[in-house]
């Protein structure tokens, strides 16, 4: 699976301010979602949140395995500095 279809998906299900998806086989995804949506959700409730626009791809095995990670945009920026980007 191409992960530009994964971003698209992704922006278009849910209000982000960035999406980023990586991959090295095309079918393990790592996706990180930037929004002001999880500011008030739960660890599970973000979790699903991504995961739900893309349940199609996991149930015909288009997408293998998944992570997740979740942040505000005022979190992301936090997290930028501490990896470096």
């Amino acid at each position: 699976m191409d992960k530009k279809v994964i971003e698209q998906t992704l922006n278009a299900a849910l209000s982000l301010h960035e999406v980023h998806v990586m991959t090295e086989d095309n079918s393990h995804f790592q996706v990180i979602a930037v929004g002001d949506i999880f500011a008030d959700l739960s660890r599970v409730k973000k979790q699903q949140a991504v995961y739900a626009p893309l349940a199609q791809f996991i149930a015909d095995n288009s997408i293998h395995a998944l992570s997740i990670k979740t942040y505000t945009p005022t979190e992301w920026q936090r997290e930028r500095k501490l990896l470096g980007l």
